[in-house]
């Protein structure tokens, strides 16, 4: 007999941002939720991923609002030293469960299936086979999934006695003379930081890199009342080089110059921006790599013999090849967030899908329609290529300027512990938080128009 279960929300994934958004609706209305996931815990992609992986930004900005994650503590060694503590993969996960079994099922409104498919149309089918109808008016799903390496075979072609294997597998395998890294995104960036934190020498790696990325500094996106100053000086940079920049190329001329975007290999234009953090420590031990291959992306592996998109590489026989090219956020459009009784979980605010999951649910709870909720939830796009920086800078400001227009939405943004800015604000006067207002609030409209201006530059 087909099982049916009643309640006002199915979200479909437990990842980090239906974890954010299920904690923050739940804590701020009487709502009840049946979750669908496919894994065994909650966490999503973390539930997969690499073991020596950490979060990229400090702990203080992720997982779900109601619950700390970490202990506030600054790091005393390593590459991130002087710096918040980054959250271990297994410290994530753990995290995840702790705020589900602890949490949200404890209160008595919360419905969790794990193992479960979800197949569309309310129904739900479990590892033991069993068929559940869920009935529910808004079902919530990710608009964009992540997709790891250890998730999928690599996308070139790997000949017997080749050994390539996903960064999972790199703790507990023995050591060789070569590496050779294959990716240019930060799951190949973690792998080489883990092989020299390790003291494997540097002439030892070989770096695949079919392209060059823009970086984040993780000094600009600190909490605590030290680096306030810091995040809000980084911050007015932005919008000054938007300001002054005369093209497309002068802005990120400008923007590197302030210190807002960094890049490995200095002598090399990046064509792709994902939002990935590094460390001054980190970018310097990266760019110790001599051994940087460009030449496009692999195409097939032989015992001792590469060949790519550019020609070929002679590589010893014995190399530990280490797939590092999975795509992270899968590309997709960005869709409207609410649409007739469906929510679709998206980024509203930069780099930070835990807070965007959040505010959805947020707006979800506290405005009564669609058309409201959607001006406060423009959806950002997921980054992939420079122009993106704008694109995101400028759906960002909108949202922006509309929470500004409502005091209780900004009172609630500004209480957010996922919210990079709540931090910053906690640690100026109310008089100077009220000018920053103030002030944005009278320079964004010219600042979106000028990266109007800006984009029109790029290609189609």
């Amino acid at each position: 007999m087909l099982r049916t279960i009643e309640a006002d929300y199915l979200v479909v994934g437990a990842g980090a941002m239906g974890m954010a958004f299920v904690d923050t609706l739940v804590s701020e209305s009487e709502a009840t939720v049946v979750v669908v996931d496919r894994n065994d815990q909650p966490g999503g992609h973390w539930t997969t991923a690499y073991p020596f992986v950490r979060l990229h930004q400090p702990s203080a900005y992720y997982g779900v609002n109601s619950r700390n994650l970490g202990s506030d503590t600054i790091d005393d060694s390593g590459f991130n030293e002087g710096y918040y503590e980054l959250a271990s993969g297994a410290e994530v996960c753990a995290y995840f469960d702790a705020v589900m079994r602890q949490q949200l099922q404890p209160t008595g409104r919360v419905t969790y299936l794990p193992m479960s498919e979800y197949l569309g149309d309310g129904r739900v089918r479990t590892l033991g086979g069993d068929d559940i109808e869920v009935s529910a008016p808004r079902v919530v799903t990710t608009h964009v999934e992540i997709v790891v390496p250890s998730m999928r075979p690599p996308a070139y072609t790997v000949a017997p006695g080749v050994d390539c294997v996903p960064p999972n597998d790199l703790p507990r395998t023995p050591a060789r003379d070569r590496y050779v890294i294959v990716g240019a995104g930060k799951t190949a960036m973690d792998a080489c930081l883990w092989l020299l934190r390790h003291g494997v020498a540097v002439e030892r790696l070989t770096w695949i890199k079919p392209r060059d990325s823009w970086i984040l500094d993780r000094a600009t996106i600190q909490p605590g009342s030290q680096f306030a100053k810091r995040v809000l000086r980084d911050f007015s940079a932005q919008l000054t080089a938007v300001h002054e920049a005369e093209s497309l190329g002068d802005l990120f001329d400008r923007l590197e110059a302030k210190g807002c975007l960094m890049r490995i290999d200095e002598s090399v234009d990046p064509t792709m921006y994902r939002c990935a953090i590094l460390s001054t420590a980190e970018l310097e031990a990266l760019r110790g790599i001599d051994d940087v291959v460009r030449m496009g992306h692999v195409q097939s592996i032989v015992p001792g013999r590469i060949t790519l998109d550019g020609g070929t590489r002679d590589v010893d026989d014995s190399a530990l090849y280490i797939d590092c090219t999975a795509d992270g956020f899968e590309h997709r459009n960005p869709v409207t967030v609410f649409t007739d009784g469906h929510i679709s979980l998206q980024a509203v605010r930069t780099c930070q899908p835990a807070f965007s999951a959040a505010v959805i649910a947020h707006v979800e709870a506290t405005y009564s329609d669609d058309d409201t909720r959607n001006a406060f939830c423009g959806p950002v796009p997921y980054p992939r290529e420079p122009t993106d920086w704008l694109r995101m800078m400028l759906v960002f400001n909108k949202n922006q300027l509309q929470w500004f227009s409502d005091p209780d939405m900004m009172a609630w943004v500004d209480a957010a512990r996922l919210n990079v800015l709540h931090h910053v604000s906690a640690a100026v006067s109310e008089r100077a938080r009220e000018k920053i207002i103030s002030v944005l609030t009278s320079q964004f409209p010219a600042i979106n128009d000028k990266l109007e201006t800006l984009l029109a530059q790029a290609s189609p």
